[in-house]
């Protein structure tokens, strides 16, 4: 089981230097999470927060796999992920948030508003949105490694559905005769 309070930083114990931070995710965090599109996976994430006046700077390196379902055979499979996370954080009043273990943020522009009187900034929300981004809109397995009963139904369905395209474009509306008749004529 893995504990998500490692994630948590503390900023007002913060001092001036630059602090280093590094996590190694697995499956755990993601079910941790409640993930529903990232199964699972093995990343390492390293970087640092540094304190400066006013703001403290957020830079994260985030490298390894995640395990997702290929959106052709629905089979799990890995996708390599390779990204950066950097984020302004400030602190600040946010008005209705006594009280709240998740500790309370909002956006203004580019920067994260972390509320002063909880002070503590979660970092375990932000990894997993900047990995959940970094996976491509769509995720294939390479040729050739998709299911093989799953890609003879796709092609089964694929064909049977090019059938009745086929059927449908041989009876034309009159409409459309008359108006491709037209075009021809012209």
């Amino acid at each position: 089981m893995c504990s998500l309070e490692q994630f948590k930083i503390d900023l007002q114990a913060l001092s001036e230097e630059e602090k280093p931070l590094e996590y190694v995710l697995d499956d755990a965090f993601f079910q941790q999470l409640e993930s529903t599109e990232v199964q699972g996976g093995a990343l390492h994430v390293s970087g640092s927060i540094r304190k400066a006046v006013g703001f403290f700077e957020l830079r994260l390196n985030i490298s390894g796999t995640v395990r997702i379902t290929c959106d052709r055979c629905l089979d799990l499979m890995d996708q390599p992920i390779s990204t950066e996370l950097t984020q302004v954080v400030k602190l600040g009043h946010i008005a209705g948030t006594a009280g709240t273990q998740d500790g309370a943020y909002t956006m203004q522009d580019d920067t994260l508003i972390v509320d002063e009187d909880e002070g503590v900034l979660d970092t375990a929300w932000l990894i997993y949105e900047t990995v959940a981004l970094a996976v491509p809109i769509q995720h294939v397995h390479q040729p050739g490694d998709c299911n093989d009963a799953m890609m003879r139904v796709l092609c089964e369905h694929s064909a049977a559905r090019s059938s009745d395209a086929d059927a449908s474009e041989e009876t034309i509306d009159p409409r459309w005769a008359a108006l491709k008749r037209l075009k021809t004529d012209n």
